[in-house]
């Protein structure tokens, strides 16, 4: 073969390898560029589905702290007024009620309820204007002795207890600072559960400069992350829901527990009307009466007292235990009224 002919070649075999390498190069970056595209819309759908969950999870934690005050401005505040009526109450020495045995309303228990009606009939008056959404979910997602102790008549929210002001989770679901009327966190930033929602996006594009191969490994490793990231985002939207039923769970029993309490109310006063006050002289029948009132009255505190959350924003298990047992007791005492 003629030497000139070699050379003609070799440059041909070059430049064949030369445009295939840039070929593959070009189909690098361009894999890179959809890897990348992708993971980035894993994360904004994983991102958007949290805060519809968020967003429902925080409604449900405001209207619960509404029905929750809602029934202390009316059913609890109308009771204690008539109960306070009452003289010589004496339950355990009543006989031939059974349920009547069963009730504990001491001095301190009947003192917090009044002391947590006034509270919120001063809130629902307007006399502790601001802060009223981040305060709700407040109400909702703690106890009534966490949320009402420090309070009373005219103090702000932001002295509410050290839980409720703080919370991290609260200021997730309250939406922002105290001074915007959440609670919490400015900014909104979130913490629920140990998981840090809403991270900022960490797939990013193609480095500028860098190889076809280089930038191709580098969007597999984004595309492995955004996966960490849609997990934990997943989660957290997981935790909202929970929150969320157990939220439900409680608006439900409190309105099912109002529903028995307010015609006993009604009944009560209309006893004190016709009897007067002196409970040792009603008769057997009225007696039930009271002390039906004062047993809801009791079962609808407890459910007041038991916080949904924990201060790191964890569903607490009182609150399911709590819940399932008043529901259990609830389905009987209806079926005892069917037969």
């Amino acid at each position: 073969m003629p030497i000139p002919l070699l050379f003609i070649g070799a440059a041909a075999a070059t430049g064949v390898f030369g445009v295939g390498k840039t070929l593959k190069a070009g189909i690098d970056n361009s894999t890179a560029k959809d890897i990348n595209r992708t993971a980035n819309r894993m994360i904004e759908d994983a991102k958007e589905e949290l805060e519809r969950a968020r967003t429902a999870c925080g409604v449900s934690l405001e209207k619960l702290g509404e029905q929750k005050l809602f029934i202390l401005d009316k059913s609890i505040n109308t009771f204690v007024a008539s109960y306070e009526k009452l003289k010589n109450v004496d339950f355990q020495g009543s006989k031939g009620l059974e349920e009547i045995n069963k009730i504990r309303m001491d001095k301190k228990m009947f003192s917090e309820l009044k002391e947590m009606g006034s509270f919120a009939a001063s809130f629902m008056g307007g006399a502790l204007a601001g802060g009223v959404g981040g305060a709700m979910a407040a109400f909702g997602a703690y106890g009534a002795a966490t949320s009402f102790a420090a309070a009373s008549t005219g103090t702000a929210i932001a002295s509410l207890s050290g839980a409720a002001a703080t919370n991290a989770t609260l200021a997730f679901f309250g939406g922002g600072s105290l001074a915007a009327g959440g609670l919490g966190v400015a900014g909104g930033t979130a913490v629920l559960g140990g998981l840090v929602a809403g991270p900022a996006l960490l797939v990013m594009g193609l480095i500028t400069g860098a190889k076809a191969s280089a930038n191709l490994d580098n969007a597999y490793a984004n595309r492995a992350k955004a996966k960490e990231i849609c997990e934990q985002l997943e989660a957290g939207a997981v935790q909202c829901n929970a929150i969320r039923r157990r939220t439900y769970m409680f608006y439900h029993l409190l309105t099912r527990l109002d529903s028995y309490f307010l015609p006993l109310i009604f009944r009560m006063e209309d006893i004190i009307e016709k009897e007067g006050t002196d409970y040792s002289e009603y008769t057997s029948d009225s007696k039930k009466v009271v002390s039906s009132a004062v047993s809801v009255a009791v079962t609808i505190k407890a459910v007041l007292d038991t916080a949904i959350l924990t201060e790191d924003g964890n569903l607490t298990a009182e609150s399911e235990s709590v819940a399932q047992d008043i529901h259990t007791s609830l389905n009987e005492r209806d079926d005892n009224q069917v037969g």
